[in-house]
């Protein structure tokens, strides 16, 4: 009878938990120390460069990675509909950039967020919640980064300090070159402007 009541005690704290975890807003969530929030948004694949750019920026900052999926609601559809397709395609690529970042060592708080297109998605996330920096993909000729106009947006709109990764083409070789020189270049030129 005592293991019966010592169970019951259990579930009943761990429902008490789960009922407070799921009815406190997303930017409640517990910050490290540094209390900065990195948005990532969104749609189709993350490109890796990105990714482990973002990675980089939010360790170095001690910041929590906010990726979100930018999820467009047809105009066909209230923009309440539960699009459940559409859901099921991201949630495995949220899940893949959440154990990305987590593997790294950064926390993560990622969403989904709908909208009549991605501008207004991020427009509605801005409205809800504070970050202290966005990093947006371009486009690089493949799925998945903003396009030159969204880019515009984004700079001309976002409420905070926004930083534009273009990762290199797709299949390109010359890129991974011309990178690798440029990396090796912008290590050089950071050891020769330290102070001596």
């Amino acid at each position: 009878m005592t293991t019966l009541a010592a169970v019951l005690g259990a579930l009943v704290v761990a429902l008490a938990a789960s009922l407070v975890y799921r009815s406190r807003p997303p930017g409640a969530l517990q910050r490290p120390r540094g209390g900065r929030r990195i948005l990532v948004p969104f749609t189709g694949n993350l490109d890796s460069t990105v990714l482990d750019a973002a990675i980089r920026i939010a360790h170095a900052e001690e910041a929590v990675l906010v990726p979100a999926y930018l999820l467009i609601v047809p105009l066909e559809y209230a923009e309440d509909s539960p699009l459940k397709k559409e859901v099921a395609m991201a949630m495995p690529r949220l899940e893949a950039v959440e154990h990305a970042a987590l593997r790294a060592g950064v926390a993560v708080d990622a969403r989904i967020e709908r909208g009549r297109t991605r501008t207004h998605a991020l427009r509605r996330l801005w409205q809800v919640e504070q970050f202290d920096r966005v990093i947006a993909p371009a486009p690089v000729g493949r799925p998945g980064g903003f396009t030159p106009k969204e880019l515009a947006w984004i700079l001309t709109h976002a409420p905070i300090e926004t930083l534009v990764l273009k990762p290199p083409p797709a299949n390109s070789e010359a890129a991974g070159r011309n990178g690798a020189s440029t990396r090796k270049q912008l290590s050089v030129d950071a050891r020769q402007s330290e102070p001596k």
